[in-house]
C-alpha cells in the first residue's frame, strides 16, 4: 500500500476498502503536484477503532512526514479538508494488530497558489520572482527591490522583478543541521526616503532546504507586513550516462545501446548542483525488459548498497557529484534481449559519515529506524544484445 501521486487530482484509501484493512498496516502516500500549486485533501469516508486515535488513524503531513508538521490524526468523526502550504502533502496510515474496519476515502486535488512572490530552488540557483502589480499595491517601485548583496542585480520585465541567486555566491548563508542543509538570502524592498520614512522596509526572506534528494523552498516577508509564505519541493537534477571503458572519457550516446554477449558495461551517476559540499551515492541498481516494472521480472545487480551481482565493481571519482560503476552484462541479457536499468541515487552532505552515502550495505530495517532518506530514481537504456550474439544464443 502506499505509493506516490503527481498528477493534479486522484483518490487515496485504505486497503482493501471498502471491505475491512488488514492488521498491522503502515502505509505512507506522497502528493507532489506542479510548483505553484497547493495541495486540497478531502476525506469522504472514515470508519477506523476510535479510542482517541491511539490504534489505528489516518495522519496528514504539510510535506514530507519527518521534517513536515502534522496537519491532523484522524480516525472516525467528521469529514475534514487539509489545504497544504506548499505543494506536496504526505498521508500516512497505521493500524495495529486487534480490530479492522472500513478504513477510509480521500480525494485530493490541486489548486493555484499566490502569485504574488514565487521561488524555485533549481540545480545552481534559487529562482526568485516578484509580482510588480504586488509592489504597486503596497507602494514601492521595482527600482526598490534589491539583493542583501545589492552587487548583484535582478532583472526587471514588464511584469515581475527576477533573481537568479546562486547558491555559493551573493551573499546566500549556507547553514546545516542533522538532516538538512539550508541556503538562505534574503530580498530587500526599501523606500526611498531618507529623512521621512513614510512606508516600512519589506525584507523577503527566501530559503531552499535540502534533505537528502528533496529541495523544500520557502519565500516569506517579515517587517510587520502581510506574512507570505511560498514553500515549493522539488528533486535532484540526477542522470546516469554509459562509458565506453574504465577510463570515463567518452560518453555512450547510442540508443539503443547495443552490447555484446559478456561485455562490461560503465556507468556514472552525476549530480548536476553547484554546492561542491555533496556527494552522491549509487544504493540500487535493478535490470527489468520492462521499463515500466522492476518487479515482476527484475534482477538485483545491487540493492541496498549490498552488491548482488559479483561483477559490480566501483571506480574513483575526483569528483564527489559522480559515482562511477561497472558490472557485466551476461546475466540478465542472455535472458533477454532488450533490457533497461533503473537506479537508485542518494545525496548527502560531504563528510557526513553518519549519513546513507558513507555506510555502504544496510539492510532495509536498519535503514527505516535512520533519519528519512529518499533516494532518485533514473532509468536508462534500452541495452540490446547484438544480432549475431542473440542469434547465436537461440541457436545454442
Amino acid at each position: 500500500c502506499g505509493g506516490s501521486f503527481s498528477n493534479s487530482s486522484g483518490m487515496l484509501q485504505s486497503p482493501f476498502y471498502p471491505g475491512n484493512y488488514p492488521n498491522n498496516a503502515d502505509c505512507v502516500w506522497e502528493i507532489q503536484v506542479e510548483n505553484n500549486f497547493r495541495v486540497m485533501l478531502t476525506f469522504r469516508d472514515i470508519a477506523m477503532q476510535s479510542h482517541r486515535c491511539r490504534y489505528d488513524y489516518v495522519e496528514v503531513y504539510d510535506g514530507p512526514p519527518h521534517s513536515s508538521p502534522l496537519l491532523g490524526r484522524l480516525c472516525s468523526g467528521s469529514f475534514p479538508m487539509y489545504i497544504s502550504s506548499s505543494n506536496m502533502m504526505t498521508i500516512r496510515f497505521h493500524s495495529d494488530s486487534r480490530y479492522t474496519f472500513r478504513g477510509f476515502q480521500a480525494y485530493y486535488s490541486s489548486i493555484p497558489a499566490d502569485h504574488n512572490t514565487t521561488l524555485l530552488c533549481l540545480p545552481d540557483y534559487m529562482h526568485a520572482v516578484v509580482s510588480r502589480d504586488y509592489l504597486q499595491s503596497q507602494g514601492y517601485s521595482a527600482q526598490m527591490v534589491t539583493l542583501n548583496d545589492s552587487h548583484c542585480k535582478p532583472r526587471i520585465t514588464s511584469r515581475e522583478v527576477i533573481f537568479n541567486i546562486p547558491y555559493n555566491s551573493c551573499g546566500t548563508i549556507r547553514e546545516e543541521n542533522n538532516d538538512t542543509i539550508n541556503y538562505s538570502n534574503m530580498i530587500k524592498i526599501t523606500s526611498s526616503g531618507y529623512i521621512i520614512k513614510r512606508k516600512k522596509n519589506i525584507h523577503l526572506h527566501i530559503s531552499c532546504k535540502m534533505l537528502q534528494n528533496t529541495w523544500m523552498q520557502i519565500m516569506y516577508v517579515a517587517e510587520d507586513t502581510i506574512d507570505v509564505n511560498e514553500i515549493q519541493f522539488g528533486r535532484y537534477d540526477v542522470n546516469i550516462t554509459f562509458y565506453d571503458s574504465s577510463s570515463f572519457l567518452w560518453q555512450v550516446h547510442d540508443s539503443p545501446y547495443y552490447i555484446e554477449l559478456n561485455q562490461d558495461l560503465y556507468l556514472q551517476a552525476s549530480l548536476h548542483n553547484s554546492d561542491p559540499n555533496l556527494i552522491v551515492f549509487v544504493d540500487t541498481c535493478v535490470a527489468s525488459p520492462d521499463r515500466h516494472d522492476f518487479n515482476t521480472l527484475a534482477y538485483d545487480i545491487i540493492k541496498d548498497g549490498c552488491v548482488r551481482d559479483s561483477s559490480y565493481t566501483t571506480y574513483y571519482s575526483p569528483y564527489s557529484h559522480f559515482a562511477r560503476f561497472k558490472f557485466n552484462a551476461f546475466e540478465f541479457i542472455r535472458r533477454h534481449t532488450l533490457v533497461y536499468l533503473q537506479c537508485e541515487l542518494v545525496v548527502c552532505r560531504l563528510g557526513d559519515y553518519s549519513s546513507r552515502c558513507y555506510r555502504g550495505c544496510i539492510n532495509r530495517s536498519k535503514r527505516d529506524t535512520s533519519s528519512v532518506e529518499e533516494e532518485v530514481k533514473v532509468v536508462v537504456g534500452p541495452l540490446q544484445l547484438r544480432e549475431g550474439d542473440a542469434q547465436s544464443r537461440n541457436t545454442g
